[in-house]
């Protein structure tokens, strides 16, 4: 086999930021432009990466964050972007990554974790990664607590509108982890993916409380994709001011703190992102999901 050059953190190299953006479109159809563009590949996103010449052919990123388990914080390792080019399979590149980030990382840091696809399940498994059971959260609309006398209004957020955009951009980076049960610290640059990339026609913002939500209403169930607030904020207010008429079902793509009545919770069984972690965490809560926002 050919010897690559391995590189890495070359977010300010536009040659190689720029043929990992080809890559990860030729694999994943992503397109990270938009969001390195506007600044948000930070030191907190980090690429390893096989070049042949001044292509990248391979590719594992981390991504450094604070995970928050039942009140604690873990310092914790994502591992994301796996790929290789279809002309450099079969060479054992993405094996070799991973063992270089293993290698560099454990020793510094609680644990490190992935969601991998239902294709590469045995793949992560060879390298010490656990797979970790999930859960999913709904709450009927008659399990809300009554509702506040008053409603606060909503506004949908434009990221192309220079003050839209300045205002996501400064509750991103001052945020609260959306709970304390399983949340995340230092995660400005994935949340700003999801906000350029994936959910940019549902971002929702609440004045009144200085609180944006990112969600979808389709039929009679209310997807909540995650809150962002720089305070606590109460989210039976939160539900009262974005649930419609129709709304029977909320569901959680998070862990939610939630004090009213119960919230149902069952186990996910199938999922394209399955949970993989090195080494297992301990002490972490029964029931959890990590917010779908911190997915690599």
């Amino acid at each position: 086999m050919k010897n690559y050059q391995l590189v890495n953190d070359y977010k300010l190299n536009e040659t190689y930021k720029e043929s990992f953006n080809e890559l990860a479109k030729t694999v994943f159809e992503i397109d990270f432009k938009q969001w390195y563009e506007k600044g948000c590949w930070n030191d907190n996103y980090i690429c390893y990466s096989y070049v042949d010449g001044d292509k990248v052919i391979a590719n594992a990123s981390i991504n450094k964050m604070i995970i928050i388990s039942n009140g604690k914080e873990y310092k914790a390792i994502q591992v994301g972007t796996v790929m290789t080019h279809p002309d450099y399979r079969n060479q054992g590149l993405s094996g070799k990554l991973m063992n270089h980030i293993i290698d560099k990382y454990e020793r510094e840091y609680d644990f490190i974790y992935l969601f991998a696809n239902e294709t590469v399940l045995d793949f992560y498994v060879k390298f010490g990664f656990e797979k970790v059971q999930e859960s999913r959260f709904s709450l009927h609309i008659s399990e809300l607590e009554e509702k506040p006398e008053i409603a606060h209004l909503w506004r949908r957020l434009d990221i192309n509108d220079s003050s839209d955009y300045e205002r996501i951009e400064s509750l991103a980076r001052e945020r609260l982890p959306v709970s304390s049960i399983l949340g995340v610290k230092n995660n400005e640059h994935l949340l700003m993916f999801y906000f350029i990339l994936v959910f940019n026609e549902s971002i929702y913002y609440i004045e009144e409380i200085d609180v944006i939500v990112i969600y979808k209403q389709e039929d009679n169930h209310l997807h909540i994709f995650d809150i962002i607030s720089s305070k606590k904020a109460e989210i039976d207010t939160i539900l009262h001011s974005i649930v419609s008429a129709k709304t029977e079902i909320i569901h959680f793509y998070f862990t939610p703190d939630y004090e009213g009545k119960s919230i149902q919770t069952e186990q996910i069984t199938e999922s394209d992102d399955n949970l993989f972690v090195r080494p297992l965490l301990q002490g972490a809560p029964t029931h959890f999901v990590f917010p779908i926002t911190s997915h690599s």
